[in-house]
């Protein structure tokens, strides 16, 4: 089998290269040549350099490909490059499938997120759930949701395209909740925000599963929400102190939190800068609520996620 990954360097396409070599795929990556590889160091992929709208460099990545992985997305909260998001997240999905379908690709695994369904207002939802939230939270969510559009209508004119809908992804060299991990178990993490916000995990080998699995099973045009279970920050942090013996850190007041992201806002876009706390976070931590349920997944792919509880332990083992 030969594969392609786009967005191979980054945490959750570096797992899933490793698991295609592991299985015995020949795999193709389409990286950038100003991409930190690092990642790959010790994986022998054929590399394919380009951006991910590159159609030149697309059509020679494809060549021989039997399914493609399309993970390449820029993720970003705050103070973004909203263009730049539109071109990559976007432009960059269009020119995937295009070009998948001029090579007669036989499938292609899109990883998409669950904030395509919006605010769910704490409502749990599953893939049958229709938008309701009027506008968009973020840059992020209206361009993965424009995204999932484009792949909607190919699987819809007869192209073989199957989406996962991942949650928060964890695993110890996660980029994003890692350092915040880590702080914490030095024992300098001493505040946090938002303690109520609920947070859906999944493990990323788990997620890397899920997608090998959609690629081996689903339907054209199969939607498959991946989330292990959820808890609350606050309940996170709790059993990440009981794992760690470290204290949970004290949890700030939401006027506060708010008022400092009000605060940092203008500074960060003055300075090109990403504050810890701006508008678009203090939303996402107080007043946006996605919950989902993956049993279809777990009922129609056999996929079967690790515990939150043991995706926890394993960041305070390492």
């Amino acid at each position: 089998m030969k594969t392609l990954v786009t967005g191979a360097n980054g945490f959750t396409g570096s797992h899933l290269v490793k698991a295609l070599l592991q299985r015995g795929d020949r795999v193709v990556v389409l990286v950038r040549q100003t991409s930190d590889l690092s990642r790959l160091a010790d994986c022998e992929v054929q590399y394919v350099y380009g951006d991910v709208g590159d159609r030149q460099a697309l059509t020679a990545a494809m060549q021989g490909v039997d399914t493609v992985f399309h993970l390449a997305a820029y993720v970003e909260l705050g103070i973004v490059d909203a263009a730049r998001m539109e071109t990559v997240n976007v432009d960059g999905t269009r020119a995937v499938l295009g070009a998948a379908r001029a090579a007669k690709v036989a499938k292609l695994v899109y990883c998409s997120t669950i904030g395509i369904y919006g605010n769910t207002q704490g409502t749990v939802i599953d893939e049958t759930f229709q938008r309701t939230q009027q506008g968009f939270s973020s840059a992020y969510d209206v361009t993965k949701y424009k995204a999932q559009q484009l792949v909607d209508q190919a699987a819809a004119e007869g192209f073989d395209v199957v989406s996962v809908m991942p949650s928060g992804i964890f695993g110890v060299d996660d980029p994003h909740f890692g350092p915040v991990v880590q702080t914490f178990l030095k024992g300098k993490l001493k505040v946090w925000a938002g303690g109520d916000r609920i947070t859906g995990i999944v493990h990323v080998d788990d997620l890397v599963n899920a997608m090998l699995l959609a690629a081996e099973k689903a339907p054209r045009g199969a939607h498959y929400i991946i989330s292990a279970g959820e808890l609350t920050t606050r309940d996170m942090f709790a059993q990440l102190s009981q794992a760690s013996g470290v204290a949970a850190p004290t949890e700030l007041p939401e006027p506060l939190v708010r008022a400092i992201g009000n605060l940092l806002e203008p500074i960060g876009r003055l300075f090109n800068w990403q504050p810890p706390i701006s508008r678009e976070r203090v939303h996402y931590l107080y007043d946006r609520c996605v919950r989902v349920d993956s049993a279809k997944a777990r009922r129609e792919l056999g996929w079967q996620p690790r515990s939150v509880e043991s995706v926890l332990r394993e960041l305070v083992s390492g």
